[in-house]
C-alpha cells in the first residue's frame, strides 16, 4: 500500500522516537537470529596476498561532475583492508571524478543511526546494509528502486535466487546482493574417525543409522541457537516453511502438515539426545563440541574457518549439510548494497555499486582475509575463487539457500518463531497448536 509524504515523514519521526527511547533504557535489541555482521575479524588469515588482476574495462561510464560519494559499510578488519588498499583505489583510477568517503559503521545501534540519517536528509549516498533490513526501509519509502536503473536488467539474471530475493519487496528491488553466506555442514573429525566414516552421509536417515554408535556426551549434530537463523537449515530440510513462496501468506505453509512434522522432528530429536544441548545454550558449545568431537556436525559459516585458531581447524572438515524430505537446504545471510533517496550522488553512486558487482571487487573480497562469497554466480564459480579454501562447498549449498522472509515485519515474526521453537523444545508448547496460533499472528504481520 502506498503512503503519502506526510503520513510516511510521521511514521519516520516516530520511529526515531522509539529508537531514542530504547537507547535511553540500555539500546535496541539485536535479532538473535543474525548471522555474524562482520564476517572476517583480525584473525582472518589463508588468502590475503592473493590479489585479482586489474578489472580493465568494466564497460561502466560516468561523465558526472567531480563528486564524493559517502559509503556506509560494516566490513570486518580484514575485509575493510581489502576495500580500502584494493577495490577503492582500483575504483578511483578507473573513475577519477568519483571520490569514496569510507565510513566504517558499528553494527550495535546502527538501525537507528540509519532512521536518524534518514530522518535528517543525511543518509549516506550508498551502503552495505544487513539483508534483513532493506524490506523494512523500503516500506519507509527511504530507499532508491533499481529496477530501472542502467545494467540491473542484465545483472539480475547473474545473481543467485536467495540473495536476490532479499532486495524485493512490494513488486521493485531496493538494492543489489554486494556479498552473501550460507550455513553449511561442519563435521568433526575425531567423530568421524571414531564412526568409521570415509564419506559423509549425505541424508539425515544415514546420520540417524549412526547413533547407536555414539558414546555418553557424544551426539549426531547441534545447532547453536533455537531461532530462526540457526535452526533454519534442519527446518528447511526437514520439509518446513514460514510463508509461501512469494512471502504473503503463513496460514497454511508454517501450520502445514509437512512444517509441523518438521518442528515435531526437531523436538523429538532433542528429547532423544541426537540434536546436542549447544541448541539450547547447554554445554558443549557447538565450537568446542566439534574440536573435540562430542558432535559430530553443526551448522556454521565460512567465518568459522577464519575465526578460530588453525589448529582446531584442523580437527574439523567443511561439507554439504544431509539431506531431508525438503532437500538439503540452508538459509541466506550477507548484506546487500542500498541508495538512499536523500542521497545527493545517485548517478555516481550506482556506478560504484556496480563496480563492486564486477569481476575485480567480487573476486577481491573473496579471496582476502574476510573471504566473502560473491553473489555474481560466474564469479563465485570461477577457478580463482573455488581454489579458496571450503568455498567450494559454500557455493554448491548456496544453491538451495532460502532467504528468511524479506518484509518489513521480519523481526517480529522471527522474535515470535524464535520464542515458539524455544517453548516447544521446553515442552511448554506443543508444535501443531504453536504453528497453528502463530500461522494467523504473521498472516496479519505480513499484510500490514
Amino acid at each position: 500500500m502506498k503512503r503519502s509524504t506526510g503520513k510516511w515523514l510521521a511514521l519516520l519521526m516516530a520511529a526515531v522516537m522509539l529508537f531514542s527511547l530504547a537507547a535511553c533504557s540500555g539500546g535496541e535489541k539485536e535479532a538473535k537470529d543474525k548471522e555474524p555482521a562482520s564476517t572476517g575479524g583480525d584473525e582472518a588469515k589463508g588468502n590475503e596476498d592473493q590479489t585479482p588482476a586489474p578489472a580493465g574495462d568494466s564497460g561502466l561510464t560516468y561523465d558526472g561532475d567531480e563528486v564524493t560519494i559517502t559509503y556506509w559499510h560494516t566490513h570486518g578488519d580484514a575485509e575493510e583492508e581489502v576495500l580500502k588498499e584494493q577495490i577503492v583505489p582500483e575504483f578511483e583510477k578507473q573513475f577519477p571524478n568519483i571520490h569514496v568517503k569510507l565510513v566504517r559503521m558499528p553494527y550495535d545501534g546502527l538501525k537507528q543511526q540509519i532512521i536518524q540519517g534518514v530522518s535528517s536528509g543525511t543518509a549516506p549516498d550508498l551502503m552495505r546494509m544487513d539483508i534483513i533490513w532493506i524490506s523494512e526501509f523500503a516500506k519507509m519509502g527511504a530507499l532508491v528502486p533499481v529496477d530501472e536503473l542502467p545494467g540491473f536488467a542484465d545483472l539480475k539474471d547473474k545473481f543467485f535466487e536467495g540473495p536476490l530475493s532479499t532486495n524485493y519487496y512490494d513488486g521493485k528491488y531496493y538494492g543489489v546482493p554486494l556479498n552473501t553466506n550460507c550455513l553449511g555442514g561442519c563435521w568433526s573429525k575425531t567423530l568421524m574417525e571414531q564412526l568409521e566414516i570415509t564419506e559423509l552421509p549425505t541424508t539425515y536417515d544415514e546420520v540417524l543409522a549412526l547413533k547407536d554408535k555414539l558414546k555418553d556426551g557424544q551426539y549426531l549434530f547441534s545447532a547453536e541457537g533455537a531461532n530462526t537463523w540457526a535452526l533454519a537449515p534442519l527446518f528447511y530440510s526437514l520439509g518446513g516453511h514460514y510463508t509461501n513462496e512469494d512471502f504473503t501468506k503463513a496460514t497454511g505453509y508454517m501450520n502445514s502438515d509437512v512444517s509441523v512434522k518438521a518442528l515435531e522432528t526437531i523436538v523429538q530429536w532433542y528429547d532423544e539426545g541426537i540434536l546436542g544441548p549447544a541448541t539450547m545454550g547447554g554445554k558443549p558449545d557447538v565450537s568446542n563440541g566439534l574440536f573435540r568431537g562430542n558432535y559430530l556436525f553443526s551448522y556454521q559459516g565460512p567465518w568459522f574457518y577464519t575465526n578460530n585458531k588453525e589448529e582446531d581447524i584442523a580437527k574439523v572438515q567443511s561439507g554439504m549439510l544431509p539431506a531431508g524430505d525438503g532437500g538439503s537446504v540452508t538459509v541466506v545471510g550477507g548484506e546487500d548494497l542500498c541508495m538512499f533517496n536523500s542521497g545527493k550522488n545517485q548517478e555516481a553512486a550506482w556506478v560504484f555499486a556496480r563496480f563492486l558487482l564486477g569481476e575485480y571487487a567480487q573476486k577481491a573480497q573473496a579471496l582476502g582475509g574476510g573471504r566473502l562469497i560473491p553473489t555474481i554466480k560466474e564469479y563465485a564459480n570461477s577457478d580463482e575463487v573455488m581454489a579458496v579454501e571450503n568455498m567450494d562447498v559454500y557455493v554448491k549449498q548456496l544453491e538451495t539457500a532460502i532467504s528468511r522472509t524479506p518484509h518489513p515485519n521480519w523481526e517480529k515474526m522471527s522474535d515470535k518463531l524464535n520464542k515458539l521453537f524455544e517453548s516447544c523444545l521446553r515442552h511448554e508448547a506443543e508444535p501443531k497448536a504453536g504453528l497453528d496460533k502463530l500461522a494467523g499472528e504473521v498472516d496479519a504481520l505480513l499484510a500490514e
